[in-house]
């Protein structure tokens, strides 16, 4: 009980004042970070299994690829040579395109001319890949979203270290990303980017930002005019009433500016901000996009800024492609794309609103094998892993959403046939109209 407070942290305490066993990050996930580093070490089988148990898990979900934007005490290349070395065995049921994220502050330059030496974008094949440098380019850039804290001031020195880190990336021509959140530090961050790309042109070099919750018409504008993307994630799905109480409704309403950012024409992908301050769940945040509620079903944005089911579903297929550079390989079932594919539990373009974060897969196919399989598909499946080490939670979890009400089509697995169609767009959806009862 009379457990001070950690360094860049705050333990909550009930109405008595006893610990109630959440630690807040105050004021940004700095802690998270270095919490996370000092959990206990598995031994390389066991990260072997780990990771092979949490690709099952996206597999279940429908998910085929994904773009890794690293993250804090993710070291290149020592903290990737499990994922490395089951991509070199046949192993991953996951494509995965990477990031590299620097690790050390005041050391950023000195990280990415060490890594510019020792790899380079494109290198490894359609399942493992590397795909640029961010999502953190500098430290001092780092405006984290902690919507329960004022927003953060960026040091005056941020603009001349971020030159200095964007120049060498495109002199290599190196893609690069940004974290992102607020359009105090987005400006800043275009000013900089403005002014390197008249001293070396981008040339087309592929560069965006993540989240850009409160980004501007007018700065949006400038992305465009300088090339770039920006990248959503669903972080107001589940820090949406802290955003609300702090910004008010107006401001909420439009963060981020999706139907902005979208007539704009600047290229717009979809994600999930997982693993650590957000859901995997893909359909979570479809969910978000269509209804634009919070998952406490708080409503946040107005009918202007929300999406219809498909064009939030080509966000996050054909629009995310973009993202890795894969847009003539990814996003679409047609001839000369990856054979991957998802059968769904339920119809997604008929199901309620609130029951599409409960979709899940029932048959997931990547490069043309099967590496998910359910119901009436489980047959198809690939042998189940093991449990290990014994303490694993995948003994008892089942997975996101796993016990909840079961579907139309799971009770009936075995007598429920999908059907898959591909509409004029490319993007596939199941035949049937089951839903959850």
């Amino acid at each position: 009980k009379d457990t001070p407070d950690p360094p860049g942290g705050e333990i909550q305490r009930d109405g008595k004042g006893n610990p109630t066993g959440l630690i807040i990050a105050k004021p940004n996930a700095l802690i998270l970070y270095s919490s996370l580093a000092k959990g206990p070490k598995l031994s390389y089988e066991d990260q072997i299994n780990s990771t092979r148990q949490f690709m099952r898990e996206l597999n279940r979900l429908g998910v085929t690829s994904t773009i890794d934007a690293g993250g804090g005490f993710q070291n290149y290349p020592q903290d990737y040579a499990v994922v490395n070395d089951l991509w070199k065995q046949g192993l991953l049921t996951l494509r995965i395109a990477y990031n590299l994220f620097t690790q050390r502050p005041g050391q950023e330059l000195d990280d990415f001319s060490g890594w510019a030496k020792m790899t380079r974008p494109g290198e490894g094949d359609d399942f493992y890949r590397m795909n640029g440098a961010g999502e953190m380019l500098v430290f001092s850039g780092a405006d984290f979203e902690d919507f329960l804290e004022p927003r953060p001031d960026l040091v005056p020195a941020m603009e001349s270290e971020l030159k200095k880190v964007v120049k060498l990336l495109v002199q290599n021509h190196w893609p690069f990303r940004l974290h992102a959140t607020y359009d105090e530090s987005i400006r800043r961050f275009l000013d900089v980017f403005e002014e390197a790309n008249r001293e070396i042109p981008f040339g087309g070099i592929r560069w965006f930002l993540d989240h850009a919750e409160t980004i501007s018409p007018r700065d949006i504008e400038r992305v465009r005019a300088l090339g770039g993307g920006i990248a959503i994630q669903d972080r107001m799905a589940f820090q949406g009433e802290y955003f609300l109480a702090r910004y008010g409704k107006q401001t909420a309403g439009h963060a981020p500016p999706i139907t902005r950012i979208i007539k704009e024409g600047v290229p717009l992908g979809a994600g999930t901000d997982a693993t650590r301050v957000a859901s995997y769940n893909p359909w979570v945040s479809l969910y978000w996009l269509v209804t634009g509620k919070t998952v406490g079903g708080t409503q946040l944005y107005p009918e202007a800024n929300r999406l219809d089911r498909m064009e939030a579903l080509r966000l996050y297929t054909m629009g995310s492609a973009w993202f890795s550079g894969e847009e003539q390989k990814k996003g679409s079932v047609m001839v000369g794309q990856l054979a991957d594919l998802a059968v769904l539990s339920d119809d997604y373009f008929s199901v309620s609103e609130d029951r599409i974060k409960n979709i899940r897969s029932v048959l997931t196919i990547v490069g043309g094998n099967v590496v998910y399989g359910a119901g009436e598909f489980s047959d198809l499946a690939p042998p189940p892993l093991p449990v290990s080490p014994s303490w694993s939670p995948v003994a008892v979890y089942g997975g996101y959403w796993s016990n909840g009400k079961p579907s139309a089509s799971s009770q009936n697995e075995r007598f429920h046939t999908h059907r898959w169609i591909l509409g004029k767009s490319g993007l596939w959806r199941t035949g049937c109209n089951c839903s959850y009862s």
